[in-house]
């Protein structure tokens, strides 16, 4: 007998969209692993904020315009209300406006046939406070996972942190991609009993090594070049500065930086000011298909951030035989865990950048033992996780909705 598939409602504002494809892709690619199952059937709702004008000169908040109401994306429905988010006030108020705001499409969704078991948020802050309080609202079981800046972060102020902690003691299960992030909520007053890490994979047919010459021949890149690979948001966060501050003291390697953001003049601007301009290579957005060529054509991968629960790019690149140097936060030593997988750095500085380069040349590890490192994070393990943690969550729902009388499906 063929087991009926579970009714998700993924909920979250970090998923890509037709004018932001590549914003929070890492919450899409978890529920593709999913559906690839063939026992979860799901929906997406990504709010996004209200702005009038989609005028390039407003930059991001011009995206948030530009983003269609509705799409499909990969065959998955998603549909992208408004909320409003208010100057100064906004951090406070954004969970009621966002679930104001969702409200409406969802119930257009169980209107049109899709009425989920269970309501899978991602980010605590805003986006899995305002899951909950929709969960209240509709009689559903509520996961939330954790994934960085949400639980390292925004708890240090008071009233988000209250909101956090009623929602963990609401929510049937929570979920860290990384450990360190479930003892943080565990050390803000959680029930220990209802949280789990669930570690992101990695695909490992997508992100697989290319012979290096191949991949520099592609790209444009000198055979006999040394070539250091930045990717991420172009944000202070991600740390691109160091790398480029770091590249003063690194004669003859190269530069690459993949992404996009607010900080693309001043990085080039501080590239200028340290002399090393011309060893600087913007490569702006990459598409996901494309980003195992630059992988497997850098020496090493670097990851400079001060902030990061799970860190997708460290995987994607140790997936493609390229070893990484990361700043020692958060998730990431329980990725960066051997030496065949790269080097942590001292502590978040171009000095530090530089010394790990040095340590990391001076005992490369083989492509091949990089990316049997990376073959031990596979998403099989991670779906089946969240799959158990899914069932269980909603037949202790059910048997709490019995318990207290309510009607199934009330």
């Amino acid at each position: 007998m063929n087991q009926k598939p579970l009714r998700i409602l993924l909920f979250s504002t970090l998923y890509p969209s037709a004018v932001r494809p590549v914003h929070g892709i890492f919450v899409e690619t978890r529920l593709r692993e999913l559906l690839k199952t063939g026992l979860v059937q799901a929906r997406v709702v990504a709010p996004v904020p209200w702005f009038p004008s989609t005028a390039t000169r407003f930059g991001e908040y011009a995206s948030f315009a530009a983003t269609p109401r509705h799409e499909e994306r990969n065959g998955v429905t998603v549909e992208h209300p408004r909320y409003l988010l208010l100057p100064k006030v906004g951090m406070n108020l954004a969970p009621y406006a966002m679930a104001l705001a969702a409200w409406r499409s969802i119930r257009r969704l169980q209107r049109e046939g899709f009425d989920f078991d269970l309501i899978d948020a991602h980010y605590y802050y805003p986006d899995g406070v305002a899951a909950g309080l929709l969960a209240k609202w509709l009689g559903k079981p509520l996961v939330v996972t954790a994934r960085g800046t949400d639980l390292n972060l925004i708890p240090d102020y008071p009233f988000p942190r209250r909101l956090i902690l009623r929602t963990a003691a609401q929510a049937g299960a929570s979920i860290g991609v990384c450990q360190a992030l479930m003892d943080r909520l565990r050390e803000l007053g959680a029930d220990g009993s209802r949280l789990h890490t669930l570690r992101n994979g990695v695909d490992l047919e997508r992100f697989r090594p290319e012979p290096l010459a191949q991949a520099r021949e592609r790209l444009g890149l000198a055979q006999d070049g040394q070539y250091l690979l930045s990717v991420g948001h172009l944000i202070e966060r991600k740390g691109h500065h160091i790398a480029i501050e770091a590249l003063a003291h690194l004669p003859g390697l190269q530069l690459l930086i993949a992404g996009s953001g607010p900080e693309e003049r001043a990085l080039k601007e501080l590239a200028e000011r340290v002399g090393v301009s011309q060893r600087v290579r913007w490569l702006g957005v990459v598409a996901q298909q494309d980003l195992k060529w630059w992988y497997s054509a850098a020496d090493a991968l670097v990851l400079g951030s001060s902030r990061e629960g799970w860190a997708n790019v460290l995987l994607e690149s140790m997936a493609c035989g390229t070893p990484v140097i990361a700043t020692n936060i958060w998730g990431t030593p329980e990725v960066v865990s051997t030496p065949s997988a790269g080097v942590l750095m001292a502590d978040r500085t171009p000095q530090a950048l530089v010394q790990a380069w040095h340590e990391l040349m001076a005992a490369q590890p083989t492509r091949t033992a990089t990316r049997h490192h990376a073959e031990q994070f596979s998403w099989a393990a991670t779906t089946q996780g969240q799959i158990d943690v899914f069932n269980r969550v909603i037949e202790h729902h059910a048997a709490a909705m019995a318990a207290a009388g309510v009607p199934r499906g009330s």
